[in-house]
């Protein structure tokens, strides 16, 4: 039975643009939701977003690939560039090997809309040839298999906010039977536009507060919709005994996968929370015999009304009211907004760090209970604890729910 190891992360997140960064503004409850410097948004009714900040991607790549690539990619290439410099994994694995598992909920949304402007004002004689190269969703993760010569499966994935947990979960299906040895996984998103700003709140999802710490509220009862985050996070995941042969660090054990559809409604949760309960339940079969207690779940919890109240009864279906009253719990984009396709990676990373740390990252700005909401949440503040097992899930438009979850391999 091959079992399947996390041996490098990167991330490029609202709250830092390197794993270290991200971690420690998590714990010390950072929030990187602030005004759009995107665009002007004065005149808004959505004004506040979290950007990446300080990104310069001619630290990851030269000034032809930066002019030939959107922001999404960019993004996924710094990520991926910084998890397999942390696994040492480069030159040490045949390339036919070697696998790209990467998505993005909506891609280069950023090349569309200045496109689309370029030939309105110009014609269409003037859209440049390299506009669907560099739009296209699959792109990101073409151009990663491009950077680290990786001709094992290269599948771009897009199950909208569900998109970085889906990767995961299916690179890890990918190596367990034998498709690939290891894979490059993760998501990206740069979607902070005018159009998609103004879509999302057309869509009535997006909060309209001009405090950043009253924008993203998951699973307060102020809560008015989330915050548009946007980066990227990247995980290497390897199979067990190759990861050994090499002397790779091992972060932690994937053991867990669960993906189902609400089959509902395009863009609002079940109510009832059926087939969410059910993919969070998938991934827990791999932590049966943890203390419900030495567990962590980084909710998707996004701070909508019917989201947070949703995940809340998927959790209590999926593994029994009185134990999930006992897990540690926290929503992560109450700090980087929701970072849209990247967000389940990103968050995946955070699980199995929380796990390494022994350090729950807090929920911030929760300050009101809501009575639907009733789990340990980790409200504002960072809680030390010892854990064992951790998951991440997260429920995208479209009805798509994915679930990953991780273990200590001491406890593997």
């Amino acid at each position: 039975m091959r079992r399947v190891v996390v041996t490098g992360m990167g991330a490029i997140t609202p709250v830092g643009n390197t794993v270290a960064e991200f971690w420690d503004a998590l714990v010390n409850g950072k929030n990187g939701i602030a005004e759009i410097t995107r665009f002007d948004a004065s005149e808004n009714k959505y004004r506040l977003a979290a950007e990446v900040k300080n990104f310069d991607p001619l630290q990851y790549m030269d000034k032809v690939t930066s002019r030939k690539t959107d922001r999404f990619s960019q993004y996924a290439l710094a990520a991926a560039q910084e998890a397999m410099d942390d696994s040492g994994l480069e030159g040490k694995i045949d390339k036919e090997e070697l696998g790209v598992y990467f998505g993005s909920g909506i891609g280069g949304f950023e090349t569309f809309c200045q496109s689309f402007e370029v030939m309105q004002e110009k014609g269409p004689r003037k859209v440049s040839p390299m506009f669907i190269p560099k739009m296209i969703q699959n792109i990101g993760a073409g151009n990663i298999a491009i950077r680290f010569d990786a001709e094992g499966p290269c599948i771009a994935f897009s199950t909208a906010c569900a998109t970085g947990t889906t990767a995961i979960g299916e690179a890890y299906r990918a190596i367990l039977c034998g498709d690939a040895t290891a894979v490059i996984c993760g998501g990206s998103e740069a979607a902070i536009t005018p159009l998609a700003v103004a879509g999302f709140g057309a869509c009535m999802a997006l909060s309209a507060s001009e405090d950043p710490n009253t924008a993203s509220l998951p699973f307060d009862k102020r809560r008015g919709g989330f915050v548009m985050g946007e980066g990227a996070g990247a995980l290497i995941l390897e199979e067990m005994e190759h990861a050994k042969q090499r002397g790779a660090k091992i972060y932690a054990e994937v053991v867990g996968y669960g993906s189902t559809c609400d089959a509902y409604h395009m863009t609002a949760p079940h109510p009832e929370a059926i087939a969410s309960a059910k993919s969070i339940e998938k991934a827990a079969k791999g932590l049966e015999g943890l203390a419900p207690e030495k567990i962590y779940y980084n909710a998707h919890g996004t701070g909508t009304a019917m989201n947070d109240k949703t995940e809340t009864l998927a959790l209590k279906k999926a593994v029994g009211e009185d134990a999930a009253r006992k897990l540690h719990i926290s929503s992560t984009k109450s700090m980087t907004g929701h970072m849209l396709g990247a967000a389940g990676a990103v968050e995946a990373i955070a699980a199995i760090l929380a796990m390494k740390n022994g350090v729950v990252p807090p929920t911030i700005n929760l300050l009101e209970a809501d009575e639907d909401c009733d789990l340990n949440y980790t409200p504002n503040t960072a809680q030390k604890a010892e854990i064992n097992g951790a998951m991440s899930a997260s429920l995208g438009f479209g009805g798509h729910n994915a679930c990953v979850a991780f273990r200590k391999v001491e406890e593997a």
